[in-house]
C-alpha cells in the first residue's frame, strides 16, 4: 500500500446518517486519499464532504461484490463498513462474503465508528504498508 489510501467507504441504510457524521468529522483525512463507495452512500459522502468518491453499484445490486473483488485485486486497501447488525439484510451473504474476503487479503476493515476512527488516526495511514496475506504468510503483491 502507498501513503495515499484508497478507503472503500459502505453504510447499511440504518446507518449512513453516522457514516455521514463521521466522515464531515474526518473530511481533512479523507480528503488526502482516493475514497471509493457502494451507489448511494459514495454519492451522500461526495455530495456531504466535497471530495470526490468513485461509485460501484449500491450493496444490494452487487457493489459489496465489486468492493471485495477491488480488495482481491489490489484496488482497495481499507474499508469502513458501518453496517447494521441488528437488521436482516437481503444480501447477507454478499455482506459476510466482503468481509470474509477483508481478512483473507489481510485489508483492514472497521465496521464501526470506534474502529473507524483508530483506524483513521494510526501512523500507518500516510505511510507505506506492506501486508500480509493471512493464508500463506507471505507479503502481498500489492
Amino acid at each position: 500500500m502507498d501513503d495515499r489510501k484508497r478507503i472503500a467507504l459502505i453504510a447499511h441504510d440504518n446507518r449512513k446518517l453516522d457514516l455521514l457524521d463521521w466522515a464531515r468529522f474526518n473530511r481533512g483525512t479523507l480528503a488526502r486519499h482516493e475514497l471509493f463507495g457502494t451507489g448511494t452512500t459514495g454519492a451522500l459522502v461526495e455530495a456531504e464532504i466535497g471530495v470526490p468518491v468513485h461509485r460501484f453499484l449500491s450493496g444490494p445490486l452487487g457493489g459489496d461484490q465489486q468492493i471485495g473483488a477491488g480488495i482481491a485485486e489490489g484496488r482497495v486497501d481499507i474499508v469502513i463498513f458501518f453496517w447494521d447488525p441488528l437488521m436482516s439484510q437481503p444480501h447477507d451473504v454478499d455482506v459476510k462474503a466482503l468481509l470474509r474476503i477483508a481478512v483473507v487479503h489481510d485489508c483492514p476493515i472497521a465496521c464501526n465508528r470506534a474502529t473507524a476512527d483508530f483506524l483513521l488516526s494510526s501512523p500507518l495511514l500516510g505511510a507505506p504498508y506492506r501486508s500480509m496475506v493471512a493464508d500463506a504468510g507471505i507479503p502481498a503483491a500489492v
